[in-house]
């Protein structure tokens, strides 16, 4: 059987850590609106950090799947960049530590991963494991960022969940939480509902609500002025390109009609409910690419 351990190598200088929080984020899964590489660049732009800890991506990550780039230089092979599966350690702005698994998530061997960050768990007494990313839902950019929120125990849940029972595809970081669970560790996640017609477009404003989430359940003293700015920013320009759109207009109107149909009801289902009147996720993404890609004709005066 496999030595968890045997996965990653950790810095032998490490200071001394009192409960530490572990925030975690993976490339590779669902992240509607560039949630969690958002925060992954903005923590790591803002705070200063080094590595404390490796995994073993040559064991974890399949390089034919994910091909790693290189560099050909004229005559040579110059360089090649190697993926990396880390945890760093930062400090908030108060000083306070706090731990931060970032990288691809792996391709295989998801069960030793999920034991191995346990063993790191219970090696550095970490005290909350919290995870983000953005999904896609029916929601209107003109309403308040909403979330889902899961965890291994109830009291740690701060958000209303917007589901009941699904089934949907599974993730390492679903799996580690669970595992988490399981061997009687905290964790929580943190969903972002991400208008979908905006899913594949960074969107600052669900990173900025992830990141505000993170900060209400740990305690930590986090940056948010870089997002903030940035999310005011994007909003100007989507309400920008919207306005004037007959056919857009006509649709986000329809979207803010629904929600605020759910959100005022004393008992509400699911922002998924179908609706006569409502267009699907792919009618409604055809129709504002469509308009967009008119924004950018030559005639367009948007930059």
């Amino acid at each position: 059987m496999l030595n968890p351990e045997d996965l990653y190598e950790l810095d032998a200088d490490l200071p001394e850590l009192a409960g530490p929080v572990l925030l975690h984020s993976l490339d590779g899964f669902v992240d509607a609106g560039s949630t969690g590489q958002l925060i992954r660049e903005h923590l790591l732009d803002s705070l200063e950090h080094r590595v404390v800890a490796r995994f073993d991506v040559d064991s974890l990550i399949d390089y034919r799947a994910r091909r790693p780039l290189m560099t050909y230089d004229r005559d040579h092979w110059a360089s090649y960049e190697a993926p990396e599966l880390v945890v760093h350690l930062l400090r908030d702005e108060v000083g306070s530590p706090f731990l931060f698994l970032t990288g691809p998530e792996p391709d295989r061997l998801w069960e030793g991963f999920t034991a191995a960050v346990r063993v790191l768990v219970e090696r550095l007494g970490v005290s909350l494991v919290v995870g983000f990313h953005g999904i896609p839902m029916g929601v209107p950019h003109t309403r308040p960022v909403g979330m889902t929120s899961h965890a291994t125990r109830p009291e740690l849940i701060t958000k209303n969940s917007w589901f009941d029972k699904v089934q949907v595809p599974g993730s390492a970081a679903g799996l580690l939480e669970l595992r988490l669970g399981e061997a009687g560790h905290d964790a929580l996640g943190f969903a972002v509902h991400v208008p979908h017609y905006l899913a594949q477009s960074a969107y600052p404003a669900a990173g900025l609500a992830a990141l505000e989430a993170v900060v209400t359940a740990t305690g930590l003293v986090l940056p948010t002025e870089g997002l903030r700015k940035a999310a005011t920013k994007t909003d100007a320009e989507i309400a920008e390109q919207v306005a004037g759109n007959d056919e857009v207009e006509k649709v986000v109107r329809a979207l803010e009609q629904q929600y605020d149909a759910f959100a005022g009801a004393a008992e509400r289902e699911s922002l998924l409910a179908e609706s006569q009147d409502m267009p699907t996720a792919e009618e409604l993404a055809a129709q504002f690419e469509r308009f967009l890609a008119e924004q950018d004709g030559p005639d367009s005066s948007q930059p």
